[in-house]
């Protein structure tokens, strides 16, 4: 489409189902996916938690970092970014002059449901989850909200159906976007 932008990006918090999402909506759209956390355990030989544990949360970041800057090169690719990828402000003018930004936004009990049993993230090795989650939560959602061209409430509904319905906003946007000043918040009904 003319005026759109050559990749689009998937933020939020973990468990907001960037990565199930992500893949069937680049799928759909004709673009190569990647997760950048996936990138950087494919790369590394190891896990995100293994990374954190000897390097710390400031070496996971500057990988993160570094990958980032790999993919946002790249043409035609939707990425889902890790949970954290927003909090640094390079790495937000990244994904801002490089692609369409895609927020999606969900609570913290709809955390809590969906990473219930999920062992593999590292900030979540904590006795009280919902504490933590909450304390991400305020730090990291204005974050995503500033940086967002589309915000999605993502629901607990029919996957190819909230696929659809970024899909078509998505397709609205870049039409919005080629013809004239664009909404730069606009957003998604319920995804």
């Amino acid at each position: 489409m003319p005026g759109a932008k050559k990749n689009i990006y998937l933020i939020g918090p973990m468990g907001s189902g960037k990565t199930t999402i992500g893949s069937r909506l680049a799928q759909k759209m004709g673009l190569t996916f990647y997760d950048s956390d996936r990138e950087i355990e494919t790369r590394t030989g190891v896990s995100v938690n293994l990374i954190f544990d000897i390097e710390g949360e400031a070496g996971f970041r500057k990988r993160e970092r570094k990958i980032l800057k790999e993919l946002s090169a790249l043409e035609g690719v939707l990425v889902a970014t890790g949970g954290g990828t927003v909090v640094s402000q390079s790495n937000r003018d990244l994904l801002r002059n490089s692609g369409l930004v895609i927020y999606l936004r969900t609570s913290v009990n709809q955390q809590l449901e969906r990473l219930g049993r999920d062992r593999s993230r590292p900030l979540l090795q904590t006795k009280n989850r919902e504490f933590k989650l909450t304390q991400l939560a305020e730090d990291r959602n204005p974050l995503y909200e500033e940086l967002a061209d589309l915000v999605f409430p993502v629901k607990n509904r029919n996957i190819d159906s909230t696929v659809d319905h970024i899909y078509h906003s998505i397709c609205h946007y870049q039409d919005q976007s080629s013809s004239g000043p664009n909404n730069p918040h606009m957003s998604g009904s319920e995804a």
